[in-house]
């Protein structure tokens, strides 16, 4: 194979002896000085089960790597476990992740100069952060989904992570045994795999597919299923053809292809958590794409997916109607793709779901028909309004009301959501109010995971809203707003708000409002100071003082 033109295998061997020493030191061969060097960028960590399995996928990517004529070099990065750190301060390290897994990927194939890259990912921040650096680099490369998990069971019922923390609102509540919340406890989580349901991981993983980086069912097949092991295999031969061809990121994520990105997020009941990720990835991209641009896109996709966090369904049940590929055939002949997009497969989208089975709405109640949606707009909704005036994200499928107007319950960090519940002050009509938790505040913009499962657990999840300067999981679900900005750190209107200050979130008419005077405001800011952060040093200062807003993605290189 010929080294496409990234390749600097050759200018090495003329004029970096040491270079072509330290090749032959790692084993390679005569013959492999003159092979395309492939950097596998492995997310694989033992300690979290949407990452254990991954450094042996890699271990496949490598063998169809060598096995199309290649050199495949496994290389790792970090990875944050969302599921373990949510309501602790491991969680202000979530984010931050994100840009140090692009970050480290564009510093290690940029300083070894690889002809091309393969990120195998897992967990939330993996694959926005492969995806920041693929584009950045703009050499060859792709994506691998390790998997979504297997649903986990206890006394018949179906579970997930999610099932874990609303078993604590329930403990709160009384209206769980300890033998069942331990149960609970015990098998919500059964092996390998991301999240279950429409969270960020599967939200990404499809997104990503409907953008044309990974091969296509890459997030149909279930972490335990063979279908993993052969798309790893077939990587190689994909490798080749985006060498040979030179294809390259920045041809595949082009304004089409977010935009097709953002219809799948849409029409599968995604994660909010996908605009923070898709306004950070165009910034790498060089691609324009805006809080506006989602809101169109919000306006014309209708929900059709009955899945997790919000509906019924697993991930793990999509493969069975068709995988991926038939939801995508289905919204491309329904309009809502644009199918000239370039894919890692050298071919067009269109090409792709030439093939795809049809979904068949007979036999399936996953997947509804465009037209009996259920709701016809998307479920994420860019609010406005005197509360955050550079924006918010809410998450409202419809069955939550569209319109909610109560009066605040300010909680200064998360921690105190969970001690007001225990203590019965959070009630029907509360509008809970969640600040200090932004990009810089908490810092790392920290999801509300826990306190939303637990107000669900505790019966409170359609009675009571939530808003916050921090995000949401994609397995939160209820009526709730995060992303608001500006921060409270920043000065933002979240910061003045008062217990007992009527708040009106309309999700219809895109505005959240603070029945407050601006007189009033003006009153409240004299006397506001921001929080001290006792982070002084290290990694989380570094974010601090490099982080963007929300409403630009909380990227760290503007």
């Amino acid at each position: 194979m010929s080294l496409n033109k990234f390749s600097r295998t050759l200018t090495q061997e003329i004029t970096n002896p040491a270079a072509k020493a330290m090749l032959y030191g790692i084993g390679l061969t005569s013959e492999d000085m003159n092979k395309a060097q492939i950097g596998i960028a492995s997310t694989g960590y033992e300690g979290n089960p949407c990452n254990m399995h991954l450094n042996g996928l890699s271990v496949h990517v490598k063998k169809g790597i060598q096995e199309n004529g290649m050199v495949g070099l496994i290389f790792h990065t970090i990875g944050v476990s969302d599921g373990m750190t949510n309501g602790n301060d491991g969680m202000s390290y979530s984010l931050p992740s994100r840009d140090i897994i692009a970050d480290s990927i564009e510093n290690v194939v940029g300083a070894q100069w690889y002809d091309g890259v393969i990120a195998v990912v897992g967990c939330d921040k993996n694959m926005p952060g492969a995806m920041m650096a693929l584009a950045r680099l703009n050499r060859p490369g792709m994506l691998v989904y390790g998997g979504t998990i297997r649903s986990g069971t206890y006394k018949g019922e179906k579970l997930d992570i999610v099932s874990a923390f609303e078993a604590l609102g329930k403990k709160y509540a009384g209206t769980i045994s300890d033998e069942d919340y331990e149960g609970v406890i015990r098998n919500s989580i059964p092996g390998a795999g991301a999240c279950g349901g429409m969270y960020t991981a599967n939200t990404m993983a499809s997104s990503m597919e409907a953008m044309g980086l990974v091969l296509p069912n890459s997030s149909s097949y279930p972490a335990t299923h063979e279908g993993k092991k052969e798309e790893c295999l077939a990587i190689g031969a994909a490798m080749k053809v985006l060498l040979e061809k030179n294809i390259c990121p920045r041809d595949i994520m082009n304004r089409h292809a977010f935009e097709n990105a953002m219809t799948v997020v849409m029409a599968l009941g995604g994660s909010t958590n996908a605009v923070l990720h898709y306004l950070a990835i165009a910034h790498s991209a060089g691609v324009s794409f805006t809080m506006k641009d989602i809101q169109d896109i919000s306006d014309r996709t209708p929900l059709i997916a009955d899945l997790k966090p919000s509906g019924k369904y697993y991930m793990e049940d999509v493969l069975a109607i068709g995988g991926m590929p038939a939801i995508l055939k289905y919204l491309w002949q329904k309009g809502f793709l644009h199918g000239e997009c370039l894919t890692v497969t050298g071919k067009t989208m269109a090409e792709n779901l030439a093939e795809a089975p049809d979904l068949n709405f007979d036999t399936q109640k996953i997947i509804y028909p465009i037209e009996q949606p259920l709701k016809p707009t998307g479920h994420i909704q860019i609010l406005y309004g005197n509360l955050a005036t550079e924006g918010a994200v809410a998450k409202i499928t419809g069955k939550e009301g569209e319109r909610f107007e109560g009066l605040a319950k300010v909680c200064n960090r998360e921690e105190e959501v969970m001690e007001y519940l225990s203590k019965g002050e959070i009630k029907a009509g509360h509008v809970v109010v969640i600040r200090n938790e932004g990009p810089k505040g908490g810092p790392g913009m920290p999801e509300m995971l826990k306190p939303t499962s637990a107000l669900m657990g505790a019966g409170l999840g359609n009675s009571v809203a939530m808003i916050t300067d921090g995000r949401f999981s994609g397995g939160t679900h209820g009526f709730v707003v995060g992303h608001v900005t500006p921060e409270a750190f920043d000065g933002g209107n979240i910061g003045l708000v008062q217990d007992g200050d009527k708040i009106t979130i309309d999700a219809v008419e895109n505005k959240i409002i603070l029945h407050v005077s601006d007189e009033e405001l003006a009153e409240r800011r004299k006397l506001w100071k921001p929080i001290v952060s006792p982070h002084t040093s290290g990694v989380l200062r570094k974010y601090i003082k490099n982080v963007a807003s929300a409403s630009l993605g909380c990227v760290t290189d503007l």
